[in-house]
């Protein structure tokens, strides 16, 4: 059968650098750092005392009281990108059918929050189980995609794909393979995560995989630095629209570019480490190069998943050369993570976002807090530090890879 072209129509940001687009990518180009103290708890018996929350955050802006109690923060921080993301597109009861629309959210975790507050609350308690009747409904990570269905009346497939912090990019890949194959017109693709807890803030610091870079919050997630020291914890959600092109164009729709590829691999190598010589990074960039019927030189910006971390950094760098060869030195590259802090299940949305926006606007975002420069990097390779370069984008490709060894990788194309 032939396939149906895919059509990026609407955007949607919460983010710790932006709580709608064009604030997020104005902070993108400007080197906006959304690093500082955690204000969500008190984090002075932690390790890590920072993360990037998003900022001036009132629930009771979105939704009426009674409704934001039953939502834990990730589902929050979905529907108020989503709801973004509709508006841009146009979308009205009038101009789709609600049964060819489909959700398909990502979440590496879910509701964190929720299921820690119940714990505590059950802690202290004399040991009668006593438990929110919404304790579950908040929890489980398919809520999320569950609520935004409800609220626009969209009946189309609907469910949340879970692989850490590829989740969202593996969303986006979903709903495009739906789409190219006729399965529905429209998706509302994207993620959301709300992590920054005192469950979230100690796992990861018991991992040891978070900066602990107090002193210089605002520039510790300084991706391919040679003295980076972990990620910094981010959160905030990416809603995006995906729709058939013919279908775009029939109801007027502004289309930002085309979704063109998406691939998918497993290092099937260690639980939380990235294969040493990047072997599921490479992989899974040919494979979404391969999906997209593209080469190497049509290639003009990687957004990398680049999180700062001794390990991941070095094991990416050496899959674009794998996969790249001499075309990787024309390359733009860069880690958004640098201002966002990483997102996890989140993180592949709010990436892919700016990877449309580059192209649309033919501008790379930097990777920012470089100073010192790693002798494990080829020095030739452009990491675009610290500032933004203005180049012609006909494509950009996104990176995006999770503990358990997921990688995901999709590509945006001018049409």
């Amino acid at each position: 059968m032939e396939l149906k072209r895919v059509v990026v129509t609407g955007l949607g940001a919460l983010t710790p650098i932006g709580s709608n687009v064009k604030d997020y990518w104005n902070s993108l180009l400007n080197g906006v750092s959304g690093a500082a103290p955690i204000t969500l708890f008190d984090a002075s018996k932690f390790k890590t005392q920072f993360a990037c929350e998003v900022k001036n955050f009132d629930p009771n802006d979105h939704f009426d009281r009674k409704e934001a109690r039953k939502l834990d923060r990730f589902s929050q921080y979905a529907l108020v990108s989503v709801e973004e993301a509709i508006q841009n597109a146009g979308i009205t009861p009038d101009n789709v059918d609600p049964d060819r629309v489909g959700v398909i959210w990502g979440s590496g975790i879910g509701g964190l929050e929720t299921f820690q507050q119940e714990c505590f609350n059950y802690a202290k308690g004399d040991g009668t189980p006593r438990f929110n009747p919404f304790f579950i409904p908040k929890m489980i990570a398919d809520i999320a995609s569950g609520h935004i269905s409800i609220k626009y009346g969209f009946r189309g497939p609907n469910f949340t794909t879970v692989s850490a912090c590829a989740s969202s990019t593996n969303a986006l890949i979903d709903a495009f393979t739906y789409i190219r194959l006729g399965k529905a017109d429209i998706f509302v693709a994207g993620g959301s995560e709300a992590a920054v807890n005192e469950a979230g803030i100690g796992g990861f610091n018991a991992l040891k995989a978070l900066s602990t870079n107090n002193e210089n919050y605002k520039t510790a997630s300084r991706p391919f630095d040679s003295t980076r020291d972990g990620f910094v914890l981010g959160e905030g959600a990416g809603a995006i629209i995906l729709e058939e092109y013919e279908h775009a164009k029939k109801r007027g729709a502004h289309i930002y570019c085309e979704l063109v590829g998406g691939g998918m691999s497993a290092d099937a190598h260690h639980m939380t480490a990235p294969h040493p010589e990047g072997l599921g990074a490479s992989n899974v960039m040919r494979y979404a190069l391969d999906d997209a019927g593209m080469t190497i030189d049509e290639v003009d910006y990687i957004n990398v998943h680049g999180t700062s971390t001794p390990l991941g950094d070095v094991a990416e760098s050496k899959a674009i050369l794998e996969v790249f060869g001499e075309h990787a030195y024309n390359l733009n590259i860069s880690s958004t993570k640098s201002m966002t802090g990483h997102l996890l299940g989140a993180a592949g949305a709010i990436e892919a976002i700016a990877c449309i926006l580059s192209v649309v606007n033919d501008v790379v975002p930097p990777t920012i807090n470089h100073v010192h420069p790693d002798e494990n990097l080829d020095p030739k390779l452009n990491f675009t530090f610290n500032k933004a370069q203005h180049r012609t984008v006909r494509a950009a490709l996104s990176n995006t890879f999770g503990f358990g060894g997921h990688n995901t990788s999709a590509i945006f194309r001018k049409i």
